[in-house]
């Protein structure tokens, strides 16, 4: 199987970690990923709201450059899918001209659920050789990947599942709460970290007390904020993976401590304690 990929800036950086666990969970899955060629950012947070036309023709470049690859498009960041499906969407609708001939006929997935369908959650256990017996997840969607669903897609985007059932299908325990749509304040945190992160200690706050081990995200500002409000803190280190991470680990048995450089709240001493842990 083949897709297009688009990977987005947030792996050429901070998560790091997040595009080489993509890539070695996508690769044991016999997936052939194809990078665009010459992508370029798609805008995210800061488009929409300064300037509509930009919203619309930044993503639309690289919706362009998937059409001329012929295959569907897979997204690893929740901003990016979004920003991608209104593109697509406002230029079948006519509502827009942009610079690059998009036809809107190719699909574009949000990973997860890309992963989620029975074939592939099927495909996923047959690759566990180390289920993540005794881990407790929690899985943080945030708001941008299923909201709003006109966009998106989403019908159960007020409690959204292709992560649990992902979470699940690796071994680990994923644990009900009604947190996982709530936004953290994302890019806000630029200019009000007041309000990011009172958003972000109080999702962090509710993982804490449904008894979490860790937290499974997608979305790489998502895994920022959580993450970061977590430095030097002295109450309970509550690890924030990327899901792929999660699985990576169920493929491999183990995890290895390079592959974790980019994290913050530390996950090698839940790891070890787990038995999960190699090197």
């Amino acid at each position: 199987m083949k897709l297009s990929f688009y990977p987005g800036c947030s792996l050429e950086g901070m998560a790091n970690d997040y595009g080489r666990s993509i890539e070695a969970v996508f690769k044991r899955l016999e997936i052939e990923l194809i990078e665009l060629e010459d992508w370029s950012c798609c805008g995210s947070t800061a488009a929409h709201s300064l300037d509509e036309m930009m919203s619309v023709a930044l993503p639309a470049r690289n919706l362009a450059a998937a059409e001329k690859i012929g295959f569907d498009l897979v997204s690893p960041c929740a901003q990016c899918f979004n920003r991608l499906c209104h593109s697509q969407q406002m230029i079948q609708k006519k509502l827009f001209d942009v610079p690059w001939q998009v036809n809107g006929d190719i699909e574009v997935h949000d990973m997860t659920r890309f992963l989620a369908t029975a074939d592939m959650i099927k495909a996923v256990k047959d690759r566990v050789t180390r289920p993540l017996k005794g881990l407790n997840i929690v899985c943080y969607y945030g708001c941008q990947m299923v909201r709003s669903p006109r966009i998106s897609g989403y019908t159960d985007y007020e409690n959204p599942l292709t992560m649990d059932q992902l979470i699940s299908a690796v071994g680990a325990n994923a644990i009900d709460w009604s947190y996982k749509a709530t936004c953290c304040g994302a890019g806000i945190g630029i200019a009000r970290k007041d309000i990011q992160g009172s958003l972000t200690r109080r999702i962090y706050r509710e993982a804490v007390r449904s008894g979490a081990d860790a937290i499974a995200v997608s979305c790489p500002l998502c895994q920022m904020n959580l993450d970061v409000i977590q430095r030097n803190s002295r109450k309970k280190i509550v690890p924030v993976f990327y899901f792929t991470e999660l699985i990576r680990m169920a493929f491999e048995g183990y995890g290895m401590p390079s592959w974790f450089k980019m994290h913050i709240a530390n996950p090698i001493p839940l790891l070890r304690t787990k038995g999960l842990l190699s090197g």
